[in-house]
């Protein structure tokens, strides 16, 4: 049979708190990036302060890792899912990554046809557009930033997209 525990409080008041009300905010906003609500109460002639810290829907950094609240407690970010929230506070999917490592001339040039042939059948691209060499193919599929690939590209025409 579950037992239940009764916690009592006592409140045992803060110094200055003034000065709390102030530097609270500004340090959480500081080093988690969030804004909270601090109010001033009073119990027994003492002071003491409300924190109040709404729900936040996406992971927060403290010293340099991130946290996200799941259920009643607070779970670190690691690999792939701080990869993907990494990814989104980029605007950035996993796909529209550049790869520094993948030139052009790795790509095939079977698949740049086959690719032609299905999108000039399917009608979703101008057939002045498939024309182009396949660099001016990968520019208007927008699959360079600056001068990287992307890892789309990758998927699409790499001979070994893994």
């Amino acid at each position: 049979m579950p037992t239940h525990k009764v916690v009592t409080c006592e409140v045992c008041g803060v110094h200055d708190a003034k000065k709390l009300m102030e530097d609270i905010p500004n340090k959480v906003r500081d080093m988690l990036g969030i804004l909270v609500d601090v109010n001033l109460k009073e119990k027994d002639d003492k002071q003491y302060i409300e924190i109040i810290t709404e729900a936040y829907p996406y992971p927060i950094s403290f010293r340099g890792k991130y946290y996200q609240r799941s259920g009643a407690t607070n779970q670190e970010l690691k690999g792939a899912a701080l990869d993907r929230f990494m990814l989104r506070k980029q605007g950035k999917t996993w796909d529209g990554v550049p790869v520094p490592y993948l030139k052009e001339e790795e790509l095939d040039n079977a698949t740049f046809d086959l690719f032609r042939k299905y999108a000039k059948r399917s009608g979703r691209m101008e057939e002045a557009d498939l024309m182009d060499d396949n660099h001016g193919l990968l520019e208007k599929l927008r699959l360079y930033e600056g001068n990287y690939l992307k890892r789309a590209a990758a998927l699409l025409f790499h001979p070994d997209p893994e």
